[in-house]
């Protein structure tokens, strides 16, 4: 089975045409005011729009509170909610019954220690996303263009899908899925030419790569 895709940090329709014409399973749209990647709720709406019926759409907010939650939900109509924040298990379980939609909990990773923290969330979200935790003080909880030590995932269950992110781009996918056999991979700044900015080219590369990779 193919492995399946995303492209976080849409903001452009010529992003939004290269990650759907490349075949990405998964668009992401990110609502946090601190990224260079932060969407309006109408420009969100819009590429949502053209995107439906042709990939999965994912809204991703960081610590975001029920109202701004319920405006996304009513006004995008995104397939997923991914919490990139500090949210507990306890309140991944209140989203997703309040908003009824599938959720994917982004655990920031740099030791194995970060990746047990995740069995918290078994049964809670739908998927786990691993991510390179963010720099000391930074104002980004992803999206910074930094991998993490793959080797501190070798004690995860293998029963438990997972989706993989964290400086991820098109010359180190291949050896990302064959090293850690995820059931997803994520990339955002990695395909982009400046931050923020989509490469269309990069993003058709990336792509390819993933989605000819083997999972040895």
């Amino acid at each position: 089975m193919s492995i399946i895709t995303k492209i976080c940090g849409i903001t452009s329709q010529d992003a939004l045409d290269a990650a759907i014409s490349g075949g990405a399973d998964c668009i992401g749209l990110v609502f946090f005011s601190k990224s260079p990647r932060h969407l309006e709720i109408s420009q969100a709406s819009d590429l949502a729009n053209r995107a439906r019926g042709k990939a999965k759409v994912i809204a991703l907010t960081v610590d975001a509170s029920d109202d701004a939650l319920a405006e996304i939900v009513q006004l995008v109509a995104p397939d997923a909610l991914q919490l990139h924040g500090s949210e507990t298990p306890e309140r991944v379980a209140v989203i997703k019954r309040r908003f009824q939609r599938e959720v994917i909990k982004a655990i920031p990773v740099a030791t194995a220690d970060d990746v047990a923290r995740a069995q918290d969330y078994r049964g809670v979200a739908d998927l786990i996303l691993f991510d390179a935790k963010g720099v000391s003080g930074g104002d980004l909880p992803g999206g910074n263009g930094r991998t993490f030590d793959w080797s501190a995932l070798d004690g995860w269950s293998a029963e438990i899908p997972f989706m993989l992110s964290g400086g991820l781009n098109p010359e180190n996918v291949t050896a990302a899925i064959a090293r850690t056999h995820p059931a997803a991979v994520d990339v955002s700044s990695g395909v982009e030419s400046s931050p923020g900015v989509k490469d269309p080219q990069r993003i058709h590369r990336f792509l390819q790569a993933a989605k000819t990779a083997k999972q040895i």
